[in-house]
C-alpha cells in the first residue's frame, strides 16, 4: 500500500511523511558483502532450487505452516491491521511483488523471523508487538521483508532443520561433528544476513533513530526513558576495543552459538552503513536492479567479501584482530605479543621501571 493510500485512510498511527520507493531493487544493494557472496554463489549452482525443493519433503515446513495457521493470528485487513499496513508498505517500498503471509504468535520474548522454502512466512511475537512503537515496528517488518527478498528464509529453514538434526544425532560422534561444522558455518553467514536485513529495515522505515530505538529496546526492554542511543553505541565501542586476548577468545566463544550478532554491534554497524556512500546512492535512486542479478559474478562477490573481512581486521580495535593485522603486516615476536596480550598489557603503556621484555604491543 502506498503512502498516498495511507494518507487517504487517515490513520493517526501511520505517519504522514512520504518515504522513497525503490522499484526493481536487487537485494544485492543492501546485503553485507559476506552475505552477498554466499547468496550469489548459491544462486549460480545448477539445480540449486531443485535440491531445496526436494528437501522440503524432509523439512517440517508444512507442519510449521499448519501450526501458525491453527495457533497464531494471521495478519490481514481484519486482524492486526496496522501490521498489515506496514507489511504492504514494506513490500511496496522494496518492490516485492508477492506479499508474504504474516502471523502474530503468543510469546512474551520479543522476536521475529522469516522462514519457508516454497514461500516465505513472517512471524512476530506478541512480546515484540507490545514492546515497539509504530516506527520501530516498521523497521522490524522491513527487516523481515528484506530477508524474504534476499531468499534468507530458505537458508534459515535449513539451519533450523540441521540444528534439530544435530540434537537427534548427538550420540553419533562423527555425525554430530560433521553437522555442527555445517551449522557453525551457516550461523556465521546468518549473522551477516542479519546485518543485511537491518539495512533493509532502514530502507523501509527511513528513520535511523527508530531503528536504533528498536535495537535498544530489544536489548533493554521498554524503558526508553532510561536509555540513550549514544551511550548504547559507546557500549559497542567498549566491547570491541576493551580487554586483552583472553577477552577476544571469549568474544568468539560467546558469538559462535548465536544466529544473530549482539544488539550493540548491530546498532553500530547500521549507523556506520547509514552514513556510507552506498546508502546515500540507494536513497538517490542509484542501486543494482533485480534484472541484473544473473550477471552478478561469483568471483567478484567473493573478492568483495574477502575485502570486507580484511577491512574489518585492519580497522578493528579488538586485541586479537590487532595482533592478526600486525602479523599480516610483517610485525614479528609472535610469542612475546601473545604472552603480553594474555597478561592484559595489550594497548597499555609500560611502567617506567619495567624490564625490556615487558614492553607492550
Amino acid at each position: 500500500m502506498s503512502d498516498d493510500r495511507h494518507e487517504q485512510a487517515g490513520r493517526e498511527r501511520v505517519p504522514g511523511r512520504r518515504r522513497s520507493r525503490f522499484p526493481g531493487i536487487s537485494s544485492r544493494a543492501y546485503e553485507h558483502p559476506a552475505d552477498r557472496s554466499a547468496l550469489v554463489a548459491l544462486r549460480k549452482l545448477t539445480g540449486f532450487d531443485t535440491v531445496f525443493k526436494a528437501l522440503s519433503g524432509l523439512l517440517p515446513e508444512r507442519s510449521l505452516r499448519l501450526l501458525f495457521l491453527s495457533d497464531s493470528v494471521r495478519v490481514s485487513d481484519r486482524q492486526f491491521t496496522h501490521l498489515n499496513d506496514m507489511l504492504r508498505d514494506a513490500c511496496y517500498i522494496l518492490d516485492l511483488q508477492k506479499v508474504p503471509a504474516m502471523y502474530v504468535t503468543q510469546d512474551p520474548k520479543p522476536n521475529a523471523m522469516c522462514i519457508g522454502l516454497d514461500e516465505p512466512v513472517i512471524v512476530v511475537t506478541t512480546g515484540l508487538v507490545e514492546l515497539l512503537d509504530e516506527e520501530e515496528m516498521r523497521a522490524v517488518v522491513g527487516h523481515e521483508v528484506g530477508h524474504a527478498l534476499s531468499g534468507h528464509s530458505v537458508y534459515r529453514t535449513v539451519l533450523l532443520f540441521l540444528t534439530t538434526l544435530a540434537l537427534k544425532v548427538a550420540w553419533i560422534p562423527l555425525g554430530n561433528v560433521a553437522i555442527m561444522a555445517i551449522v557453525t558455518a551457516l550461523r556465521e553467514w546468518f549473522r551477516k544476513s542479519e546485518l543485511s536485513a537491518d539495512r533493509a529495515g532502514l530502507l523501509v522505515g527511513q528513520d535511523l533513530q527508530a531503528s536504533m530505538r528498536g535495537l535498544m529496546k530489544i536489548a533493554g526492554g521498554n524503558h526508553l526513558h532510561e536509555m540513550n542511543v549514544d551511550a548504547f553505541l559507546e557500549q559497542a565501542e567498549e566491547y570491541e576495543s576493551g580487554g586483552d586476548l583472553r577477552d577476544s577468545v571469549l568474544k568468539i566463544l560467546n558469538v559462535l552459538p548465536r544466529s544473530h550478532p549482539f544488539t550493540t554491534i548491530r546498532a553500530a554497524e547500521l549507523k556506520k552503513w547509514a552514513a556510507s556512500r552506498d546508502h546515500q546512492r540507494i536513497m538517490d535512486g542509484h542501486y543494482p536492479r533485480r534484472e541484473e542479478d544473473k550477471e552478478a559474478r561469483v568471483g567478484e562477490s567473493f573478492r568483495q567479501s574477502a575485502a570486507s573481512y580484511a577491512s574489518d581486521v585492519r580497522t578493528s580495535k579488538d586485541p586479537l584482530m590487532k595482533l592478526v593485522s600486525d602479523l599480516a603486516g610483517g610485525a614479528g615476536d609472535l610469542g612475546g605479543r601473545v604472552r603480553r596480550g594474555f597478561n592484559g598489557f595489550a594497548g597499555q603503556a609500560p611502567p617506567k621501571d619495567a624490564p625490556p621484555g615487558d614492553a607492550p604491543v
